[in-house]
C-alpha cells in the first residue's frame, strides 16, 4: 500500500562517522571551494568529493581544495578508512563507492562518456548509511547525481542541491530539482550551515538513544498535522507507529529550520505544497528485485508448485502484492511463477493474475512503466535479465511484455479501501512494522478473509501473524510464510463491515458524493440494485480501443470470453452475428453524434437456438469521466407468440434487416479489397523505408555515442581549465613575489638565455645597462653599458661554455666601481638555460681600499 511499507527495516549502519557525498562536474571547482570553505574544521563528519575528471590527466583537485579548508584533503585510496573531519577526493579514471567504513575504488564499468560516478557514490552512500546519508549536487552538465539523490531520499537521507542561478552550469542541479529529490536548495556557501542545522536538530539514527521509549510528539499539534494530511490526501496516518511519524515529521521540520511542532502545523496550514511533500515523506519506499533470496527459492521450489497442484480445476491463480512500491516485488513474483510453469509442463496452461497496490501514485506510475536503472544487475541474474528484460537506449532495463501483462497495478489504501478476494497468495512484506497494534489486528484477519482455501500469506522478515495462530499455520517460520487455516471462520460480510468503518469526520467533509442524496435505508438500496441488475437492459462501456471498462446486467448471451489468454476487448468477446454490425456502428458513432441503432440482429444462444437483439451504440461525451468512451446496450426482442415471424409483416422486416446487413457486408468487403491493394503498394515503400531507417538508426547510435563522449570530454576539460586557471593565478602571484624580491635587494641583475638574449632584468640594472622593456629578447651584444668592460659579451660566452663563475671589478664611466659576477642559470631540473649577471656597487669599498693604500704608503 504505502511506499515506505515496502522498505526493509533498516539495519544499524556499519559506518559510525556521518558521511557527506558531494558531486560536481563542469564549473564545480568554485562551488566546491565555497562549500568546503564554510565548513567548521571540527564538524564531526567526513566529506567525499566526486568530480568528472579527465582519465588521462593528473588531477590537481586535492591541492586546490586544501587551500580553502583546515581539514586534511586526501586523494582516495583503495580500502582507505573514513575518518571524521577529513575530505576525500576521487582519483582520475575510477569509480568511488563506500563499503562499510572504507573507500572502495573500481575501474569504470562504462566507456568514457557513459560514466556516472556521482550516482555510484550516492547509491553506495544510501546503502551504507541509510537515514544518515547526506548527498550534495553542485554545478555540472548532464544529469549525473539525480538517480543517486533519489536513492538517498528513498532511505530517508538528506539531499541538497546548489541553487541553479548560482551555478556556472546548471544542468545537474536542475535535473535533481525536476526529479523532486532536493530537500535543500541554496547557494553553495549557505549549504553547510543548512546541513549542520539539520544534523543538530534531527537525532542521529546511528547513535543509540538514552532509553528504549518511543519518542512522543505533542498531541494537539500532531493531530492538526494528521487532520491536514487527511483533508488534503484522504489518507489517515493516525494508526502509524509514533516512531515512524516522529522521524518523518522531525526531518521536514529540520529542513525548514522549524523547532516546534506547533510552528510546523501553522506552516502546513498555509502551505499545501509542504503537505504534499510530507505525504511523500511518509510514503518513502525502498525495495528491490528478489529481496531475501531464500524466500524466492522456497516459493519456486515448494510453495508455488503446491498451489498449482491444489488448483486442479481452475487454470488461473490470483495474487496480491500489498505495498508494491515501484513494482520490483510484484515483477519478481511474476518472473518466479513464469520459471515454475516452464519447468513443469503439466501447468503450462495455468496463469497467474497479480494485483499490485500502493498508496503512492508516483510509485504506481513508476511500476506501470516497468523501467529500472542498470543497478538492478546486482540483484537480477544475467539469465533473468536476458529472459525477462530488454535493454533500453541510454542505459537501464525495461520489463518485457510477457511479465508486464501478468501484473495489474492500482492505487489503494489498505486501511480504507476494500481488499481483493479469492486470492491464492498475498505478499505483504514489511508493511505491518509501520502500523500500531490496533491496525495490525485489523489487517491479519482481513488477509485471512481475502485468501481462498489453502492460500499463502508472505510477510516481511520483521513481521509475524502475532496472536492470530488460529487463522494461519506456519509453512516456514524463518521465511515468514504462512498457510490459511480453513477451519477458522472468515466472518463474511459482517467482518467486512467492521473492517471498513465509515470515514472519519475530516474524510467525510472532503469526500465527493456521486449523488445528490443517499438512500433512506438499506432496503431501498438493495431493491434499486436488484432492479438495475434484473430489469435494466444489459450494457457495456468500452474505451476507444474497444476494451471493456464496465458491464451492467447479464451480457452472457451477447459476449463470451475468447479462448486462450484473457482478453477483455469487445471485438474478441462479442458473439457471432453481432461482431460485424457492432464494428461498423462503432466506427460511425465516432463520427456522428447521434446513437447508432441496430435492429433485429440474430445471435446464437449458448444452449442452442437463436435470439433476436436490438443494439444501440452511443458515443459518450458527458459526464467528463466517461468522455471518449462508448456504451453498447443490448435489448432482446420477444418472440412472436403467433408463429415466430411467419406473418407477412415480420417477413418484410426481416428481409429489410437482411438487406441492410448485406449492404454492410458488401461495404466491408470493398474496404478489405481497397486495404489489400494499399497494403501491396505500401509494402515496397515500407521495405525501402525499413532499410533507410536501419541506416539512420545506426548513424543515430554513432552520433549519440559521439555526443556522450564529447559531453564527457567537455566536462573534463572544464574541470582541467578551472584547475589550470587556479594554477595560473598562483603562478602570477609567485611571479609578483619574485619581482618584488629581486627589486627589494637593490642589486642590478640581468638574466640571459642560452643565446645571451635578454630574458629579464631588475629595475636597478637600468642604471648600468642601457635597457628598457622593449629590449627583452635582444642580444647582449646589442646593448651598451656605462662600464669600461668591452669583454662582457666574451666573458658571458665563456661562462656558458665552461659553466665556471666569472667575477671582475669594473669601473664605470662616472667613476663608480662595480663587482660584475657572471654565473650559469640553472633550472630546477638541473639544466643550464643561460647566464645571470649581477652588478654590485663597490665604489665605497674601492674608496676605502685606496685610502688604506695611501695610509700604508705614507
Amino acid at each position: 500500500m504505502v511506499s515506505l511499507t515496502a522498505a526493509n527495516s533498516p539495519a544499524t549502519p556499519a559506518v559510525t562517522t556521518r558521511i557527506v557525498g558531494i558531486g560536481a562536474s563542469a564549473g564545480g571547482l568554485a562551488p566546491l571551494e565555497e562549500f568546503l570553505g564554510n565548513i567548521p574544521p571540527h564538524s564531526g563528519m567526513a566529506y567525499v568529493v566526486v568530480q568528472h575528471l579527465d582519465p588521462t590527466h593528473k588531477a590537481l583537485l586535492s591541492e586546490l581544495l586544501q587551500r580553502v579548508t583546515a581539514m586534511p584533503v586526501r586523494e582516495a585510496q583503495q580500502n582507505m578508512r573514513i575518518e571524521p573531519d577529513c575530505v576525500y577526493v576521487i582519483p582520475p579514471n575510477t569509480e568511488l563507492s563506500i563499503v562499510n567504513a572504507t573507500l572502495h575504488l573500481a575501474s569504470p564499468a562504462e566507456p568514457r562518456g557513459m560514466r556516472l560516478p556521482i550516482n555510484v557514490l550516492f547509491s553506495s552512500l544510501a546503502g551504507t548509511q541509510g537515514e544518515r546519508a547526506i548527498a550534495v549536487v553542485l554545478s555540472g552538465m548532464g544529469s549525473d547525481g539525480t538517480l543517486g539523490l533519489q536513492a538517498v531520499k528513498a532511505v530517508g537521507g538528506l539531499t541538497a542541491v546548489q541553487q541553479p542561478d548560482t551555478a556556472q552550469f546548471d544542468a545537474m542541479p536542475r535535473s535533481a530539482i525536476a526529479a523532486e529529490c532536493a530537500d535543500i536548495i541554496a547557494p553553495p556557501a549557505e549549504l553547510p550551515a543548512r546541513i549542520l542545522a539539520y544534523v543538530a536538530q534531527v537525532p542521529d539514527p546511528g547513535v543509540p538513544a538514552g532509553d528504549d521509549l518511543e519518542p512522543t510528539l505533542e498531541p494537539e499539534p500532531l493531530q492538526r498535522i494528521l487532520d491536514l494530511l487527511q483533508k488534503r490526501t484522504r489518507h489517515d496516518f493516525s494508526l502509524y507507529k509514533p516512531s515512524t511519524l516522529h522521524r518523518r515529521v522531525e526531518r521536514r521540520m529540520a529542513i525548514h529550520d522549524i523547532t516546534t511542532l506547533a510552528q510546523y502545523a501553522d506552516f502546513l496550514q498555509d502551505n499545501t505544497h509542504e503537505i504534499d511533500l510530507l505525504f511523500k515523506e511518509l510514503l518513502i519506499g525502498v525495495t528491490n528485485f528478489f529481496r531475501d533470496p531464500a524466500v524466492w527459492e522456497h516459493l519456486a521450489n515448494v510453495t508455488l508448485p503446491e498451489l498449482l497442484a491444489r488448483r486442479t480445476t481452475e487454470r488461473m491463480l490470483r495474487g496480491w502484492v500489498v505495498g508494491c512500491s515501484t513494482g520490483e516485488e510484484a515483477y519478481s513474483l511474476a518472473m518466479v511463477f513464469n520459471e515454475v510453469i516452464h519447468q513443469r509442463r503439466e501447468y503450462r496452461d495455468v496463469t497467474l493474475q497479480i494485483f499490485a497496490t500502493d498508496l503512492s501514485p508516483e510509485a504506481i506510475d513508476t511500476a506501470r512503466r516497468g523501467r529500472y536503472p542498470a543497478s538492478i544487475e546486482e540483484a537480477v541474474s544475467a539469465e533473468r535479465l536476458a529472459r525477462f528484460f530488454r535493454a533500453r537506449e541510454g542505459g537501464g532495463y525495461e520489463i518485457n511484455t510477457e511479465i508486464r501483462d501478468m501484473v495489474l497495478f492500482a492505487q489503494q489504501d489498505v486501511i480504507l479501501d476494500p481488499p481483493f478476494t479469492k486470492l491464492d497468495l498475498i505478499a505483504c512484506r514489511n508493511l505491518l512494522i509501520y502500523y500500531d497494534a490496533t491496525l495490525q489486528r485489523r489487517l491479519i484477519p482481513l488477509f485471512h478473509y481475502s485468501l481462498r482455501e489453502g492460500g499463502v500469506l508472505l510477510l516481511g522478515s520483521a513481521e509475524t501473524v502475532g496472536r492470530f495462530n488460529n487463522l494461519f499455520t506456519p509453512i516456514q517460520s524463518s521465511l515468514r510464510l504462512y498457510q490459511r487455516r480453513d477451519d477458522a471462520p472468515s466472518g463474511g460480510a459482517e467482518f467486512m463491515m467492521k473492517s471498513f468503518p465509515p470515514l472519519s469526520k475530516v474524510a467525510r467533509e472532503n469526500s465527493v458524493s456521486t449523488t445528490d442524496h443517499t438512500p433512506s435505508d438499506n432496503l431501498q438500496a438493495a431493491a434499486d440494485q436488484v432492479l438495475l441488475q434484473v430489469y435494466a437492459p444489459a450494457a457495456v462501456v468500452i474505451n476507444s480501443d474497444g476494451d471493456i471498462l464496465y458491464i451492467s446486467g447479464r451480457t452472457g448471451k451477447y459476449l463470451e470470453p475468447a479462448a486462450g489468454k484473457a482478453n477483455w476487448n469487445i471485438h474478441a468477446m462479442v458473439r457471432e452475428g453481432l461482431r460485424v454490425p457492432i464494428s461498423a456502428a462503432l466506427k460511425k458513432s465516432t463520427i456522428e453524434s447521434e446513437p447508432q441503432h441496430l435492429h433485429g440482429l440474430k445471435v446464437q444462444l449458448p444452449g442452442g437456438g437463436v435470439q433476436r437483439v436490438d443494439v444501440t451504440v452511443q458515443a459518450l461525451r458527458e459526464p467528463a469521466a466517461l468522455r471518449g468512451a462508448t456504451m453498447i446496450v443490448f435489448r432482446d426482442i420477444a418472440p412472436d407468440p403467433a408463429g415466430g415471424g411467419k406473418r407477412k409483416g415480420k417477413t418484410t422486416v426481416e428481409a429489410s434487416h437482411e438487406a441492410e446487413l448485406q449492404q454492410y457486408r458488401d461495404e466491408i468487403q470493398t474496404l478489405r479489397e481497397e486495404a489489400r491493394a494499399s497494403k501491396e503498394e505500401l509494402q515496397s515503400a515500407n521495405e525501402e523505408l525499413q532499410s533507410t531507417n536501419e541506416e539512420l538508426q545506426s548513424t543515430n547510435e554513432e552520433l549519440t555515442t559521439s555526443k556522450e563522449e564529447m559531453q564527457s570530454m567537455n566536462e573534463e576539460l572544464q574541470t582541467i581549465n578551472a584547475e589550470l586557471h587556479s594554477k595560473l593565478d598562483d603562478l602570477a602571484l609567485a611571479q609578483s613575489d619574485m619581482s618584488n624580491l629581486l627589486n627589494s635587494t637593490d642589486i642590478a641583475i640581468l638574466f640571459l638565455d642560452q643565446g645571451l638574449n635578454v630574458r629579464r632584468y631588475t629595475d636597478r640594472a637600468t642604471k648600468i645597462v642601457n635597457i628598457r622593456e622593449s629590449d627583452v629578447g635582444r642580444p647582449l651584444s646589442d646593448l651598451t653599458t656605462n662600464l669600461q668592460y668591452p669583454e662582457l659579451h666574451e666573458d658571458a660566452l665563456e661562462t656558458l661554455r665552461t659553466l665556471s663563475f666569472s667575477e671582475k671589478q669594473i669601473q664605470a664611466n662616472d667613476g663608480r666601481w662595480f663587482s660584475v659576477r657572471i654565473m650559469p642559470y640553472r633550472r630546477l631540473d638541473n639544466v643550464i638555460d643561460g647566464v645571470v649577471i649581477t652588478f654590485v656597487d663597490i665604489t665605497e669599498t674601492k674608496r676605502l681600499e685606496q685610502e688604506l693604500r695611501r695610509d700604508l704608503e705614507e
